[in-house]
């Protein structure tokens, strides 16, 4: 097997990153230079959901399983992209938005689901945090068809609280924590799958930690025939998959 394409699917850390309203502010400072020390080490302060990131169930379940406690398979696996592009500021995304966009028989386990909104193009601005939302009804549909992987390119997966906005307590936060599930957040660069990919967000391991920064991708991957291989195979020779003995 081999990997044909990567599209990037993570924002850039830096201290222009842009973070949810009342989070820590990224700061990079060197720690040692080559001129100094003979290397280049960088000081980061960060918030465990800076940037690209997952959260854990613990992020809003107290009992929730932490960051280094998941289950890795939950973070990469085959990926389905909903596209519910187009939509109003802090429009729900409801059930109807999501059948509309791909086949629920896609939905189910194992399979990442990405709702592509579109309000990356907003990001570094203030209109970023009036992106859509996923429907709590809409949540409940898709994780009792077996999902538990929610990315999107947008601050969160429920409505940002605001001024004018109180927000109605991060029902699906809490209902995918409660299913053991994982959200990702702040992705970019979905409009630039064209394929059916193979998608990875692994965290960082921080002990005890309610998510961690990711670097998220999506990959075209060209499985490779081993049948097309032995037909072509130089004679006293057989191709063998190393994942079967024998």
């Amino acid at each position: 097997m081999r990997i044909r394409r990567i599209v990037d699917l993570s924002v850039p850390l830096d201290e222009s990153t842009q973070v949810y309203p009342g989070d820590p502010t990224p700061r990079l400072r060197p720690a040692a230079t080559i001129e100094t020390a003979g290397f280049n080490l960088l000081d980061l302060h960060l918030g465990s959901q800076t940037g690209t990131h997952v959260d854990a169930p613990y992020h809003v379940e107290p009992n929730g399983a932490r960051v280094d406690e998941l289950d890795l398979r939950l973070l990469a696996g085959p990926g389905i992209i909903l596209d519910v592009t187009g939509l109003a500021p802090r429009e729900r995304i409801t059930w109807d938005h999501i059948t509309a966009s791909a086949p629920t028989g896609r939905i189910g386990p194992g399979v990442i689901t990405i709702l592509h909104t579109g309000w990356s193009a907003h990001y570094g601005t203030p209109k970023y945090f009036d992106h859509p939302f996923l429907d709590e009804d809409a949540a409940t549909r898709m994780v009792d068809l077996g999902a538990r992987t929610f990315l999107l390119d947008a601050a969160s997966i429920d409505e940002t609280p605001d001024a004018g906005h109180p927000g109605a307590g991060f029902p699906v936060h809490h209902l995918i924590a409660r299913h053991g599930g994982i959200i990702g957040e702040n992705l970019r660069n979905i409009e630039a799958i064209d394929f059916d990919p193979f998608v990875t967000a692994l965290p960082l391991r921080l002990t005890g930690a309610d998510g961690a920064p990711v670097r998220a991708v999506a990959m075209d991957l060209d499985p490779v025939n081993l049948a097309v291989r032995n037909a072509t195979r130089l004679p006293g020779t057989v191709f063998r998959d190393p994942g079967h003995g024998g």
